[in-house]
């Protein structure tokens, strides 16, 4: 009986022993391996984690443990493993560091779903972990010896800026909400919870989307940023997997499925062939190395990788994709975002201010060229100013921009557009019609357009797509004085279409130019957008955006009103009215008088001669 007691008495200090001790030396990669278990419910390869199937995650994951690095930003391709190493990561505090945790989700819904699909059965798969678990926490809140984990959805801003964080992870960043009037970016308001730890760690992982998301925005701010190198089984030297490498028959008469079944990596230092039996040996030798550093004092790591990577894709899959989407910009996009890893950009209709000040011409600002036909105008309305632009236009939507600037008061606008502009043969010309954007400070506007109802009229953005580029609509507001007055519904991607498509036109008959000396914020404000794709409501759709947030664009819009305008005023058949004229004169001269008509013509004052003789 005595012997028992003893026994049971040593196994009560041995537990307290293990409780007490430090925990282990271990960095997450180590730990994984050691302890973590894919669950058959989520994993596609149930059983003991191995680092040898994902390689590059282990750099990844072990940054956690370098104590100078503050943030870590994954910039990935889907389904390399991205969510398993933020959940080792999560694995690791529970047994290793237990401190107060988040994870922060596109929305609370999808937090919902993963903690009960994904993190728990993960929690509970790994002995070491389920034992300090309590599986009778909330979806939202779960809770361990020594700690607590809360999910939250980044469409909630309650939920992320409460309680204090040391450890913040945040997943799939670039479907989060933008900054609103009301609550500040999710990511800057998660990340202040972590202000009161001098030792936090955040973790930020996402597919890419735009340049402008926050996932690139993370990744062109890091200290440092580092790609997977691997070496070629032929040269040995290491090199990036890079998708112009892979090679494809190309098309003679083939199918897209047969092309990509021959495609392979051409080694870019070598050029030897590299098969796919040839990559888990690369991965396995592969190692980050650092393509840019800012400073030598590092707080900040980038990890860029793509989908060539991935031990689950073969080259010809890469291939398939490709050949199957490049035609169709909405697909193509998804294969650049989520295979490349890169950030899509329209290049069809990819505009910049360089183009633009290209488009200089040898007319100097103020002066009208000789060419011009019609003079509209275009007022973007701001808080504080006023942008305004004067363009002139002549046959086939040739356009100079003659003047532009910034005014501050409705009075500085009435004086610049009533101006008497003179073309470089010095005759005088007016500006035929101005529109002013009335989304802003609208009862001015009115008030304004009402006044000026000689050469102005006010206009505003449609809300959804239109049959034409702009419609006439009528102003209902009933206690303005410009009730029942004219008031243009514009189609602003349709006139920003024109606009870059006409920039990228060498200058002469048909270009959109620019007057000799143009400045460059001028320039830079009507190139601050690029067209995307953007899925609202389930439907996918071209829209153009900022290339970044807070970019000045109110000349762009400026321009496109001022473009609007002449599309009121018949600028797509000036060249006609040219016609018109040539084929009157032409007629002229096919048709001489009658001789009845010449005479009266020659003695057209002879009644006035008679009278006053």
């Amino acid at each position: 009986m005595a012997r028992r007691k003893k026994i049971l008495v040593t196994q009560y200090q041995y537990e307290a022993l293990q409780y007490l001790s430090p925990p282990e030396q271990l960095t997450v990669s180590e730990w994984a391996e050691k302890y973590r278990i894919l669950d058959a419910k989520s994993a596609a390869m149930p059983g003991p984690w191995s680092n040898d199937v994902t390689p590059y995650l282990k750099g990844v994951m072990d940054e956690f443990n370098n104590y100078e690095t503050e943030k870590i930003v994954f910039v990935k391709p889907t389904q390399v493993g991205g969510t398993e190493s933020l959940q080792n990561m999560i694995g690791y505090i529970v047994m290793q560091d237990p401190a107060p945790t988040m994870i922060v989700y596109p929305t609370d819904t999808l937090a919902k779903s993963i903690s009960e699909n994904r993190l728990q059965p993960m929690l509970k798969a790994t002995p070491e972990i389920a034992k300090k678990f309590d599986d009778t926490s909330p979806l939202l809140e779960l809770h361990f010896d020594g700690m607590y984990l809360t999910l939250a959805g980044s469409n909630s801003p309650s939920g992320l800026a409460s309680k204090p964080i040391r450890f913040l992870m945040m997943d799939e960043v670039d479907k989060y909400p933008g900054a609103s009037n009301k609550e500040a970016d999710p990511i800057k308001l998660a990340t202040e919870r972590t202000k009161t730890f001098h030792n936090k760690k955040i973790f930020i992982t996402s597919t890419p989307t735009l340049k402008t998301g926050h996932i690139w925005q993370e990744k062109e701010n890091a200290d440092i940023e580092k790609h997977f190198f691997v070496p070629c089984p032929h040269c040995g030297e290491y090199i990036e997997f890079q998708f112009p490498n892979i090679r494809f028959p190309s098309d003679e008469g083939m199918s897209y499925a047969d092309r990509a079944e021959f495609a392979t990596y051409v080694c870019q230092k070598c050029g030897c062939v590299i098969t796919d039996n040839d990559k888990h040996n690369m991965l396995r030798l592969g190692e980050w190395r650092t393509v840019r550093h800012s400073t030598k004092y590092v707080r900040n790591v980038a990890f860029w990788i793509n989908t060539l990577y991935s031990p689950f894709v073969r080259w010809s899959d890469i291939a398939k994709e490709f050949l199957q989407t490049k035609d169709n910009p909405e697909d193509f996009q998804n294969f650049v975002n989520s295979w490349l890893a890169e950030p899509w950009e329209d290049t069809k209709l990819k505009t910049n201010a360089d183009m633009v000040m290209e488009r200089q011409t040898e007319v100097p600002a103020y002066v009208v060229p000789s060419w011009t036909k019609l003079l509209t105008a275009g007022v973007d309305v701001q808080e504080t100013s006023l942008y305004w632009t004067i363009r002139a236009w002549g046959d086939y939507l040739t356009s100079q921009n003659i003047a532009h600037g910034q005014a501050l008061s409705f009075s500085e606008i009435d004086r610049i557009m009533n101006l008497q502009y003179q073309t470089e043969d010095g005759d005088p010309v007016v500006v035929n019609l101005c529109l002013v954007d009335s989304g802003d400070q609208t009862d001015m506007v009115y008030d304004f357009c009402v006044t000026h109802a000689d050469y102005a009229l006010p206009v505003k953005g449609s809300s959804h797509e239109q049959l034409s580029p702009y419609k006439m609509s009528k102003i209902t507001k009933a206690d303005s004085k410009a009730y029942g007055m004219t008031l243009v519904v514009a189609d602003g991607n349709a006139y920003k279409d024109m606009i870059a498509g006409r920039m990228k036109r060498p200058n002469g008959r048909g270009s959109w130019m620019v007057y000799a000396g143009c400045d460059t914020e001028y320039a830079e404000q009507v190139t601050a957008e690029h067209k995307v794709n953007v899925k609202k409501n389930g439907v996918v759709k071209q829209v153009w955006v900022p290339k970044r947030s807070h970019a000045d664009n109110h000349y762009l819009d400026a321009e496109v009103y001022a473009l609007v305008a002449a599309d009121i005023r018949g600028v797509r058949t000036l060249h006609l009215l040219q016609e018109d004229v040539d084929e009157v004169q032409t007629q002229k001269e096919e048709d001489p008088d009658a001789p009845e008509e010449q005479w009266i013509k020659a003695n057209e004052n002879w009644l006035g001669g008679a009278r006053y003789g």
